[in-house]
């Protein structure tokens, strides 16, 4: 199974430029082509939340017009940009959510590993939390299927990566999601956004990855007191492989521009091209 992986599209209304320099509709757009024309095909697409930039139902109606052309079946988390309402209005129409309640969280059952987005949303704030229902929901799916391969994807990261303006803004209590999850074996990878970077790293066993910028990045800064900042690295998105057999996922990131395409190491006589 091949599963990507876009995030951070932060669409804006009328075609408004983020922080004045670039069109996120068109670069979004150009991600999602690039995925579409991967190869072997991707079979599934999470997005991982800050879909609209500020949760108008205007931005909404133009992020549909750019995941309408996603080719394969895609999944789709709400992040602090967005507004619940307006996002469950504008998805109401999938089938993975048309039973949330009062949170956009749910399962996907029609892959050889199990998704589960969840809602990690706070309204009007920037960091994430998982509050005691949204936890207790959690739990209870994860005991329906203990023995299937689990995959958790949502906006905010459980953890820390040195970037000190994003820290402040993760998922405040990612301790009670690891420990809600500890007994569930059959987690096997967390899969975020929200950081506009791509970080892996490895939580009691379990991997925890955040996609890369589909347009701005965030600043590549460790510095204890940084200042907030973007810069525009090469766009990307991720994309999971998942072992047929084994079920062991595997974490690339792919970059959305023409880079000349694949050139042969060896010529037509099998020789090394030096």
């Amino acid at each position: 199974m091949i599963l990507g992986q876009l995030t951070d599209s932060h669409i804006k209304v009328g075609g408004r430029l983020a922080y004045g320099l670039f069109d996120s509709k068109v670069m979004f757009e150009a991600a999602i082509k690039r995925l579409n024309e991967f190869t072997p095909k991707v079979d599934a697409v999470i997005v991982t939340g800050d879909l609209t930039d500020i949760g108008l139902p205007e931005e909404y109606e133009r992020l549909r017009e750019c995941l309408d052309q996603i080719e394969a079946p895609w999944f789709p988390v709400p992040g602090n940009h967005d507004q619940r309402d307006n996002f469950l209005k504008c998805f109401g129409d999938l089938s993975a959510l048309k039973d949330c309640d009062e949170f956009a969280h749910y399962c996907v059952e029609d892959f050889p590993v199990r998704l589960i987005g969840l809602d990690t949303v706070v309204s009007g704030k920037s960091y994430g939390h998982l509050c005691e229902k949204r936890l207790q929901w959690l739990d209870h799916k994860l005991n329906e299927q203990p023995d299937r391969p689990t995959m958790l994807f949502m906006h905010h990261p459980p953890i820390k990566v040195g970037i000190t303006h994003m820290d402040v803004q993760n998922l405040l209590n990612g301790e009670a999601l690891f420990e809600c999850i500890a007994p569930h074996k059959q987690v096997k990878h967390l899969a975020c956004g929200h950081v506009h970077r791509a970080i892996e790293t490895c939580v009691n066993g379990v991997g925890v990855s955040i996609a890369p910028n589909g347009a701005h990045a965030v600043a590549l800064d460790l510095e204890p007191n940084g200042p907030a900042c973007f810069e525009m690295d090469p766009a990307a998105f991720r994309v999971f492989r998942i072992d047929d057999e084994s079920l062991q996922i595997v974490s690339h990131v792919g970059y959305v521009e023409d880079n000349g395409g694949k050139h042969p190491f060896f010529d037509e006589n099998g020789n090394l091209i030096t």
